[in-house]
């Protein structure tokens, strides 16, 4: 084991490791089967879960790690504490914090895939931390598995983040983690159980240091709520002792203490967190009793208090404007539907996610007050909606736009990195729609009939894609997107090229009325579905929107023409949920959001008035 610095105390029997990979590469998958390999207590309910930490109901539906999650394990009389971190850039501020409980971390890399994009986005924060990293060669069992091309690969990336020599060295694993077995060597045959990569944590990854003689000092890094301790902090001891019921100094981000008593210390074992006595340095633990701490701040020594430096996140490159809901059903499906609940509800969330942003504003877009919420990207703020909504709230949302900077006089955007694997057929379709969203391809290579194209586009350019994505490569193509850096704003935007369908009027959706003007476009609610009068109900195939009179009954009458047994086909209409809803929408439109629906409507409801807006014609 190599050493990362000379320190007056170290703890051989811990180890803080954090699992980092891209998005689907099996991180989750590795860490149930560490867990449940180590024996790891855990009740009947939670050992039944097929993916134990993704506790959310988000990530179950998703499969996608959105909140990181600590645990601890016991292994041969050494105490490993587990953080398990999302995957997804837009989650990146998650990541960033997080690994700075850490002293080292597994990088799981999928056998047949290789390193993609967020892998690069971790392993760059990773290696920003100054962490040693043991690689994890995941997924070993797939057919068609290229270990040796991955581990070239994974070094030719170390090498390109300017890994130090000693880091770049790293260690090997190979892996199935759904199958739960490891080895260092990629004969699956030979591979038994989970075992080596705990032997390669306690070889391979530094054990914490820090003093416990020291005055003590400890970093916040995650926050969550109980309803019996209040606010807990959980982050890990830098330097010192804590014990149960102490008196503590509080420093927030401002510089200011103040003295508080801590009423619970809890550390981890297993999945869930226990009381504790004392707990020294080098170890994760979690407090209560300190109402206004947030993400970032030290707990202190009362008597020499000395604050630890305050996490650095990047900032957001998506903002959306949130308003309350005014449509002409408003407040009929949601349970919080009030400025001040909803202003609360927001202001919540920044306790928790450091990489989120809300300012209040007097007047927004419709010309009314709301909220400015800015995040790391369109699905970092789709999933702060889906969460408040599934949470009872009801209120309304507008198109993202992305966060312009002024850098050396010039207006600057944010620019990411798209990576795209597609079968060869479709390659042609992407690097033309893409070339037209100013797109511009930087490589492009063939393997096995499947096409890699890596483009850098402006941010802004990416909105509403991922859509024309799908519908282009037949659900076949795969896509990955991280962002880059600001680059001067290309201009010359263009709108969306087709129109809306808007509601003409309120009432019930009537087969007879949306049989008249399907032709005029895609539909997205069927017959018998309450509409009002500003509500967008398709998509148009031309430009400009169209009112339709989709709520027209057919008038009864006792004269029969020769048609009228014959049956018309009617098209099955297009489920637009929350994600669609927001790539959709263009400037005049909103998405209002409640626990049971997600509509699509006209910022002004009534034509004429819009009309009369745009002239500057004053009622």
């Amino acid at each position: 084991m190599r050493p990362c610095g000379r320190l007056p105390f170290k703890h051989m029997n811990i180890r803080n490791v954090a699992i980092i990979a891209h998005v689907d590469h099996g991180k989750t998958s590795l860490v149930d089967a560490l867990l449940r390999q180590s024996l790891t207590k855990m009740n009947k309910e939670v050992a039944a879960t097929e993916f134990i930490m993704d506790s959310n109901e988000l990530e179950r539906e998703r499969g996608i790690t959105i909140f990181s999650k600590n645990a601890s394990v016991n292994w041969k009389g050494t105490k490993i504490n587990i953080i398990d971190t999302p995957g997804h850039a837009d989650f990146g501020g998650e990541v960033e914090r997080v690994l700075k409980m850490a002293d080292g971390c597994l990088l799981l890399i999928d056998a047949k895939e290789g390193p993609m994009p967020q892998t690069r986005f971790v392993l760059k924060k990773a290696l920003e931390s100054k962490l040693r990293v043991v690689v994890v060669i995941n997924k070993i069992d797939k057919p068609d598995a290229r270990p040796n091309y991955v581990v070239d690969k994974t070094l030719d990336l170390f090498m390109e983040l300017g890994a130090e020599e000693h880091i770049a060295d790293f260690p090997i694993v190979y892996a199935s983690a759904k199958l739960g077995k490891a080895g260092l060597e990629k004969e699956l045959d030979a591979m038994k159980d989970i075992s080596p990569i705990f032997d390669a944590i306690l070889e391979h990854i530094p054990a914490p240091e820090g003093d416990p003689g020291k005055p003590l000092q400890m970093l916040i890094n995650t926050l969550t709520a109980d309803s019996f301790k209040g606010r807990v902090a959980t982050g890990r001891i830098y330097n010192g002792v804590i014990k149960a019921g102490q008196e503590i100094v509080h420093i927030n981000r401002l510089g200011e203490t103040k003295k508080c008593r801590l009423v619970s210390l809890m550390t981890y074992e297993g999945l869930t967190r226990t009381d504790a006595k004392e707990v020294s340095a080098g170890d994760i633990v979690a407090i209560s009793g300190i109402a206004d701490i947030t993400i970032g701040e030290t707990v202190a020594d009362p008597v020499n208090p000395v604050a630890l430096p305050l996490l650095n996140i990047e900032e957001p490159t998506v903002k959306m404007t949130f308003l309350v809901n005014d449509s002409p059903v408003a407040g009929k499906e949601g349970q919080f539907t009030t400025s001040r609940q909803i202003r609360e509800r927001l202001y919540n969330e920044l306790e928790s996610d450091v990489a989120l942003r809300v300012e209040d504003v007097a007047e927004t877009v419709s010309g009314k007050a709301g909220w400015v919420v800015s995040g790391r990207g369109e699905l970092h703020l789709a999933i702060l909606i889906e969460r408040m909504r599934r949470e009872g709230y009801e209120f309304q949302v507008s198109r993202p736009q992305v966060i312009t900077k002024t850098i050396d006089g010039k207006t600057c955007t944010p620019y990411d990195d798209v990576s795209i694997e597609v079968p060869e057929a479709y390659s042609g379709v992407i690097i033309q729609k893409l070339g037209g969203r100013k797109g511009e391809l930087t490589d492009m290579r063939t393997e096995n009939g499947i096409t890699y194209l890596d483009f850098s586009i402006p941010t802004r350019g990416m909105f509403g894609y991922r859509q024309e994505f799908i519908t282009d490569t037949k659900g076949l193509g795969i896509m990955h997107v991280v962002f880059d850096e600001y680059r001067p704003d290309p201009g010359n935007w263009k709108d969306r090229e087709q129109g809306s369908l808007v509601a003409h009027e309120t009432g019930i959706t009537r087969l007879y009325g949306m049989l008249n003007v399907q032709g005029q476009g895609m539909f997205f609610i069927g017959p018998g579905e309450q509409v009002y009068k500003g509500q967008v109900v398709g998509q148009r195939s031309r430009p400009k929107d169209l009112p339709v009179n989709v709520c027209k009954e057919k008038e009864l009458s006792n004269m029969r023409s020769k048609n009228d047994g014959a049956a018309e086909h009617f098209d099955t209409p297009k489920t637009m949920d929350l994600e669609d809803s927001l790539e959709y929408i263009g400037d005049d439109e909103l998405v209002e959001v409640t626990p049971k629906s997600v509509r699509i409507r006209k910022m002004v409801l009534d034509e004429m008035e819009e009309r009369r807006r745009q002239l500057g014609i004053k009622n």
